[in-house]
């Protein structure tokens, strides 16, 4: 009976522990909110996300696109909502997958910024690098925070090699 109780307090604590997290300071400027999303989906294989951090990143009309070949090898691309990225990178991740960012450009006006951020993938945080890519990323600049709307990306395995300009710190 003791051991049962010691599981249901500890069960209710992270239970109080995961709705009180504070996300604030993940999108306090475009550094933070980009450090976080390359963060947040990086772990080793069977590692859960925390997908609720991942979510707060994004207004929830924003769309990720990965640009892709279809079956005839012509160049495609697919909108996803972040639900329906959550979903796919579920169901296809199963070894680990690192992404970090490799260089930035950074363009502002207003409410609005555009990011060029070039990445690399790995399947292991000190493995090598398995796919290199551009993340063209825009966000919305509201009062006390950035929302991620759009990240549309294309990787050299579509077979454009990066150009030496966006691997520039």
């Amino acid at each position: 009976m003791k051991t049962l109780l010691s599981i249901l307090f500890m069960i209710a604590s992270y239970a109080s522990w995961a709705q009180t997290q504070d996300y604030s300071k993940d999108t306090q400027t475009i550094e933070a909110t980009l450090e976080t999303l390359y963060n947040v989906i990086s772990g080793d294989p069977g590692i859960e996300r925390d997908w609720k951090r991942f979510k707060n990143l994004f207004k929830p009309e924003a769309r990720l696109i990965p640009t892709r070949k279809d079956d005839q090898g012509n160049p495609t691309l697919k909108a996803l909502s972040p639900d329906e990225y959550v979903q796919l990178f579920s169901s296809r991740i199963s070894t680990g997958f690192f992404e970090r960012e490799l260089s930035r450009q950074v363009e502002e006006y207003g409410t609005i910024a555009h990011v060029f951020s070039t990445y690399e993938t790995k399947d292991t945080k000190n493995g090598p690098a398995t796919n290199r890519g551009i993340n063209s990323i825009q966000l919305f600049k509201d009062k006390d925070r950035y929302y991620i709307v759009t990240i549309f990306w294309c990787a050299e395995s579509m077979g454009f090699s990066l150009p030496s300009k966006y691997l520039k710190q």
